[in-house]
């Protein structure tokens, strides 16, 4: 029988009821970095997923890098996360937390005066959201050998963190320019230690912060994030996609995953790479692969009618269908998200949107 977009399937050891993927979105909507009542609802509302990668949750204060965003390096934010599995799990659904290092792409005002850190010290020359305004993200510090090894440490916390709080796995968030993407490309890593310079040294700190959450999770329950063709946050393109990321995905091959999840093309944007390899990148994941970036309806049945992907992740249309998994299927139409409620607020733009009579 072949596999259709509706049909149950298998993430590593995460059984899916279905192969819709609602893919991690910032809200900005924990004014204290602990989740709220809200989101609990938010979450339960989008429980016929298949799978909810929640939105990013940083695994240190130092790792923050947008006002409001909620964090999983307490036992308070454990404790509010756990209000969210159990809902979602009550409605029938599944969960993994998306764990998320911003590096560079942070500000003082943020992080509780602290500095940034990245693997070098070259600025994003990006903007970030303070809590008053939008400013420019700060010139970061170069991370020591101690700040390293002190991160994966974080990692292993936060993954402990999530475990106690029922996640049902965790997605390391490796995409978008930021901490992980980082360190991969030679447009911000200029590193001549053992964490830059080649390829495999560059690829160390993923496999490291990968380690580190199998150490505590097992097999089978870690999702790493990818987007090979992103200037997301102005990371730059390596100099060698391909090789890069080739490498990178062969040494993730040699770790059970529970999938990769890659953006295809520009974040949010264009579905643009040169042409050919992003398919020759996909078809070396030895993982369950979830597609992300710009899918429609019919894009999304063949993905996965063809084998080409396990799953497909939705962002903005999950937004505002809660339901888009019964939308998708019965081929309803899909209520646009009002875009500019997407950050920061209340119940409106959130938890309002209608689903199918």
């Amino acid at each position: 029988m072949t596999d259709t977009l509706f049909s149950p399937g298998q993430l590593g050891e995460i059984s899916i009821a279905n192969r819709l993927v609602m893919a991690p979105l910032t809200r900005n909507r924990a004014p204290n970095r602990v989740p709220t009542d809200l989101m609990v609802e938010y979450y339960r509302q989008r429980a016929t997923a298949g799978l909810i990668v929640t939105e990013g949750a940083q695994i240190s204060p130092v790792a923050q890098g947008y006002a409001w965003t909620p964090g999983i390096h307490t036992e308070e934010q454990a404790e509010g996360w756990a209000k969210v599995t159990s809902a979602v799990h009550a409605a029938g659904g599944k969960i993994v937390i998306q764990l998320w290092h911003v590096g560079r792409v942070s500000h003082p005002s943020i992080i509780d005066g602290a500095t940034p850190v990245a693997p070098s010290a070259l600025s994003a020359a990006a903007k970030t959201f303070d809590g008053t305004g939008f400013v420019e993200t700060a010139l970061p510090r170069e991370m020591s050998a101690e700040d390293i090894e002190r991160t994966f440490l974080d990692y292993a916390h936060a993954g402990q963190l999530a475990k106690q709080a029922g996640f049902d796995g965790v997605e390391l968030h490796a995409a978008n320019g930021y901490l992980i993407d980082q360190f991969l490309r030679d447009s911000s890593n200029t590193r001549t230690d053992d964490w830059g310079g080649s390829i495999a040294n560059r690829c160390r700190f993923l496999l490291g912060a990968v380690d580190a959450l199998t150490g505590v999770w097992g097999p089978g329950r870690v999702g790493v994030r990818l987007s090979p063709y992103s200037n997301a946050n102005n990371v730059g393109l390596d100099s060698h996609t391909l090789e890069l990321f080739g490498h990178a995905i062969g040494q993730l091959n040699a770790r059970p995953l529970a999938f990769v999840h890659m953006v295809e093309g520009q974040t949010g944007g264009a579905r643009d790479w040169p042409a050919g390899e992003l398919e020759k990148l996909r078809a070396m994941v030895a993982a369950p692969y979830i597609a992300n970036n710009g899918y429609s309806r019919d894009m999304a049945l063949d993905a996965v009618r063809s084998g080409a992907a396990t799953a497909v992740a939705f962002g903005k249309a999950f937004i505002s269908n809660p339901d888009l998994p019964a939308r998708l299927q019965r081929d309803a139409p899909l209520t646009p998200p009002k875009v500019e409620l997407f950050y920061g607020g209340g119940a409106e733009g959130y938890t309002d949107y209608p689903t199918l009579r």
